[in-house]
């Protein structure tokens, strides 16, 4: 029989090792450094090819120019941790933006005051966002639909219906309005632009949600073993309509940053954004399969992919129509690498 001091030693060196075997390890450490690693070298890329990289405008060019679809990737990080995909994002933008601008023309005159309309404008974009997201998590969850088909559907829809209210052009933001709206991109505050603001609050609040709430961990539970999460009472069908519409809202804000920045919105409004934020979420080392993620991560991977085609545009290595070849290469080789992770 041992003796007391005997199954205390057993039990703390038992304690030991599971406290060992539970630290991760060099590799693990060294993956989830990769983004930033990545980052710091395309940045020393950058600076030794042109002297015009490494200037503090163009720093802020690139961090405005990612807020946008940053702050969509924030979202879809949250709908890829769960294990979902949503490829509509850019074309529900599309019509997100041209149904802002109709109703800003029309409130306009309508409520006799121009920043009421903006406001209200702005309010517009974050609900229709929630409610295309609602849509989309009730067709995926009640209807019982694969996330895959229900965007795929949705990316064709959002995109005819802006081109039928367009009647195939664009739809434009009246000038005195425009003017209005025209701050809340091309304002600074502190030197740092507005949209980098709204960006770095979205990051930090989805951070929070993520990893300091109980939404974030059934997010993630249901994303490593959605029939476990059931057997855990996760209310799995909640958890998963309201990640749809949380990107949906992150859609709807980083539309009513974008609209002041042409005015207008069109067909070819929002073109490949789902390429682009689903491409920053998985470089940013969230696993494809789901269940692991990080916000720092994927606002490393937005940052990554607007320097990678800042520098193209920079030093013309490449055309600049081929960014969008770039950014589906990086997404191959990074699923690649990612082939068995969980």
């Amino acid at each position: 029989m041992p003796t007391p001091d005997t199954a205390s030693s057993t039990a703390a060196a038992e304690g030991a090792q599971h406290r060992a075997a539970a630290r991760p390890g060099w590799a693990e450490r060294l993956h989830g450094l990769g983004p930033i690693i990545g980052l710091v070298l395309l940045c020393i890329v950058g600076a030794a090819l042109n002297s015009d990289f490494a200037t503090v405008d163009n720093a802020m060019n690139v961090l405005t120019r990612t807020a946008f679809i940053g702050i969509i990737a924030v979202g879809m990080c949250f709908v890829i941790i769960s294990g979902g995909i949503d490829l509509s994002v850019g074309s529900m933008a599309a019509l997100i933006a041209g149904s802002v601008i109709m109703f800003i023309n029309w409130a306009g005159p309508a409520t006799g005051s121009p920043l009421t309309a903006v406001v209200l404008g702005a309010g517009l974009a974050v609900v229709l966002g929630a409610m295309f997201g609602l849509a989309h998590g009730l067709l995926i969850t009640k209807g019982r639909i694969e996330p895959f088909i229900v965007t795929l559907g949705t990316l064709g829809i959002f995109r005819a219906y802006l081109t039928y209210f367009a009647d195939g052009g664009a739809l434009t933001l009246d000038n005195d309005l425009s003017d209005l709206y025209a701050p809340v991109y091309y304002a600074s505050l502190l030197g740092i632009p507005v949209p980098v603001w709204v960006f770095v609050a979205v990051a930090l609040v989805g951070g929070v949600i993520l990893n300091r709430t109980a939404y974030g961990r059934y997010v993630q539970a249901i994303g490593s073993n959605e029939q476990v999460a059931r057997y855990a009472a996760v209310d799995v069908d909640r958890v998963k309509i309201l990640t749809y519409m949380l990107l949906g809202v992150c859609v709807g804000i980083a539309t009513l940053l974008y609209v002041p920045r042409l005015g207008s919105a069109s067909p070819t409004t929002g073109l490949l954004w789902e390429l682009e934020a689903i491409a920053a979420v998985i470089v940013g080392g969230t696993a494809l399969k789901g269940g692991a993620g990080s916000i720092a991560g994927t606002v490393v991977g937005a940052i990554l992919l607007s320097v990678i085609s800042n520098i193209l545009n920079l030093t013309s290595i490449i055309s600049v129509y081929l960014n969008a070849a770039v950014q589906g290469f990086v997404i191959i080789v990074v699923a690649f690498l990612q082939r068995g992770r969980r």
